[in-house]
């Protein structure tokens, strides 16, 4: 049987070659491509929710915040601590600079570096410091419309995570 459908399968490539036959998206292209560091001189940085101190900004990427799946560099300070919040939508996270600590409610503070990509669950509360040494980049994906709640008590740290070395 596996044989038989490897034979059909290059009779069909083999056909579709010699037809010069060539697969192409042929939709219009809707938005241009994009690419950007956190250092591109045309970012347009905003300040972040009030109750996160001053020092904090936020720069979109791509898309519209009010909307879902928008795209956001989210940058602080060195020593820099990010209050308890959460967020009514899942957050697909990958640190670009720093060294950032993140404490989610009921789990094991993760330290994150700089190339580690984190998911964040809707509506769990967490929060975040900043090491010294270097301001904390963060690009953050959005899948529902951005937006960040204020939480009062502190997220509680279980012992750090299997592979985590907690500091």
């Amino acid at each position: 049987m596996v044989s038989s459908v490897l034979v059909a399968l290059a009779a069909l490539v083999a056909s579709a070659a010699g037809s010069g036959a060539v697969a192409e998206a042929t939709a219009p292209v809707a938005e241009p491509a994009l690419t950007a560091t956190f250092a591109d001189s045309s970012l347009k940085w905003g300040p972040c929710p009030e109750f996160i101190p001053a020092g904090c900004e936020i720069a979109v990427l791509h898309g519209d915040p009010a909307k879902a799946n928008a795209d956001v560099f989210f940058k602080v300070p060195a020593d820099f601590t990010i209050p308890r919040h959460w967020h009514t939508s899942a957050e697909r996270m990958v640190l670009v600079s720093g060294e950032l600590h993140v404490t989610y409610q009921g789990q094991a503070t993760r330290v994150m570096k700089a190339g580690t990509y984190a998911y964040g669950p809707a509506k769990v509360a967490h929060e975040a410091h900043c090491a010294k040494g270097a301001p904390c980049v963060l690009f953050i994906a959005f899948e529902g419309p951005v937006d960040a709640v204020s939480s009062e008590a502190p997220a509680t740290s279980a012992a750090p995570a299997p592979g985590d070395n907690g500091k």
